[in-house]
């Protein structure tokens, strides 16, 4: 009981120390708020950053070209389980009846917002199963559409191992709208509910100045960690780099082996005190992500939202981000999914598909354009890739030129080599005369360690096989990753409004917490 009090006690003083900042800066937090909205918005380090909605801001998203697989064959890219933008573009269509930015739309966190559910579980010496498709394209019928899931068995009824989560919260001014800090409030209020007594929970805050709200709590300790969430208030400017130190710095403190750690910051994204840019924030978390405390990125908020930023942050920290625009979606992503948010089972996973030019002319990757990696990268385990959580699923599509289509040839006036002959296209492998492709996934075990690989081959379809329409997930996810192309309006393929929506609707299934139908709707609008 002691203890319980002088918890209670050390989390009020650091809060009320925290207040007295913001109180020094009580008569300038308006003006500061002001000149905050009329501020130029920083440059990411990475891709020019677009001015979105107001002074939000989207990396630039260029369209996947396709490439002659004679020159080459294959593709790499990390995996990326974030489902940030699919919430967005929501956000957008349904909260605010209007078509969002084209760069906020990153088409493979719209298809991974949803779940699946195919093929086999993961093989006892893996902890990722591999399931690919090929059918005929929805948007092109001389094109064929290739589907590759991973997916990795949920967690067990224990909950897994024990959590130690230290919550970093943005309480700046910029934070007070019903959108921001009072859903945070409600939102990690619903995390606390599946907290068990080895778990541990700390509270983090930054604003003009970063504090300790909460030392490290058991999970049994409910009221206490609700009663330091009530307590939050927004106000003063934002020094976003002094609360990551502060929140790394006591996730260590308490680090537990074997066990879930984890920072879980949520914000706006808006820093603007102390180190802001867009690097020298991926840096600071770079260096503490060898430590063994992965990070979570919640973003609330419109009109000042840094979306690049914020997905940055997550991959340098061997973490995810998702945008949280509802209760609903808080619930989806802390409660029913929280395996997948806080339980890393696969590190630095990585895809490398071999494409065969005996029967694929050309192929491109749908979306992940900030995940490609070099060929070279596949095998070399320092390269950071992306982690995979309990019960996670990430789909990738490939549109392929079938050899002998219309349009196999197009992009081949290219000129020749000067220095050496050009290679001569290979004729059918009789080896692999029967194979559209091969898939590659490496992976190592949370916490690091020597990559291991599992392989696919992936048949030839047949001409009846091209006919037929695919499984629910093929048909579903195709929609979602045509409905993406349309509203980034891609320059390459155009799929129609009307047909990934009518695509979609023949694939709702089981739509339990009526995710499937809320796409329908999201459609609707887009088309109005």
């Amino acid at each position: 009981m002691r203890a319980r009090v002088a918890r209670r006690e050390a989390g009020g003083a650091a809060l009320g120390a925290l207040g007295s900042v913001d109180e020094l800066l009580g008569s300038t937090t308006s003006r500061r708020t002001s000149r905050r909205r009329r501020a130029p918005m920083t440059t990411a380090a990475r891709l020019p950053v677009l001015e979105g909605a107001d002074r939000e801001g989207y990396a630039r998203v260029d369209a996947s070209p396709f490439i002659d697989t004679h020159q080459d064959p294959r593709s790499t890219f990390s995996v990326d389980v974030d489902t940030a933008s699919y919430a967005n573009v929501r956000r957008f269509l349904l909260g605010e009846n209007r078509r969002p930015p084209a760069d906020a739309v990153r088409l493979e966190e719209m298809v991974n917002y949803f779940r699946y559910a195919s093929g086999q579980a993961p093989p006892r010496e893996h902890p990722v199963a591999v399931d690919v498709e090929v059918r005929s394209c929805p948007w092109n019928a001389d094109h064929q559409l290739m589907r590759v899931g991973l997916r990795t068995s949920p967690l067990g009824l224990d909950g897994g191992p024990p959590r130690n989560l230290t919550f970093l919260l943005d309480v700046s001014g910029s934070m007070s709208s019903a959108d921001k800090l009072p859903l945070l409030k409600r939102s990690l209020a619903l995390l606390t509910h599946d907290l068990r007594p080895q778990d541990r929970v700390a509270m983090v805050v930054y604003a003009g100045a970063s504090g300790l709200v909460l030392p490290p709590t058991s999970g049994s300790e409910r009221g206490a960690i609700l009663a330091a969430l009530e307590r939050l208030q927004a106000g003063g400017s934002t020094a976003g780099a002094a609360g990551l130190e502060l929140a790394y710095r006591t996730a260590r403190e308490s680090f537990q082996r074997g066990g879930i750690n984890r920072v879980i910051l949520a914000t706006d994204g808006d820093f603007n005190v102390g180190p802001s840019s867009e690097g020298e924030l991926t840096r600071l978390i770079e260096e503490h992500r060898r430590t063994g405390v992965f990070l979570t990125v919640l973003g609330f908020g419109r009109g000042n939202y840094q979306d690049a930023r914020m997905e940055a942050l997550a991959d340098r920290g061997n973490g995810n981000y998702a945008y949280v625009d509802s209760l609903a979606e808080a619930r989806k992503v802390l409660v029913r999914e929280a395996g997948g948010t806080l339980v890393t089972v696969a590190q630095d996973v990585k895809l490398q598909l071999e494409m065969n030019p005996a029967r694929v002319a050309r192929h491109r990757l749908l979306g992940y354009e900030n995940r490609r990696l070099a060929h070279r990268d596949f095998r070399d385990d320092t390269r950071d890739a992306g982690e995979m959580g309990a019960g996670h699923e990430v789909t990738a599509f490939y549109e392929l030129v079938p050899v002998g289509a219309p349009d196999a040839t197009s992009g081949d006036d290219v000129p020749g080599l000067r220095y050496q002959e050009d290679a001569p296209a290979p004729g059918p492998d009789p080896s692999g005369g029967d194979e559209v492709a091969f898939v590659r996934v490496r992976y190592q075990p949370p916490g690091g360690g020597r990559g291991r690989e599992l392989s696919v081959p992936v048949a030839r379809p047949s001409p009846e096989a091209l006919a037929m329409p695919g499984t629910e997930a093929f048909r579903f996810g195709a929609a979602v990753a045509g409905f993406a192309l349309a509203l980034r309006q891609d320059p390459v393929a155009r799929p129609s409004l009307t047909a990934m929506r009518a695509l979609a609707a023949g694939a709702v299934g089981d739509d339990p917490h009526g995710e499937r139908r809320e796409l329908l709707r999201m459609i609707d609008v887009a088309r109005d």
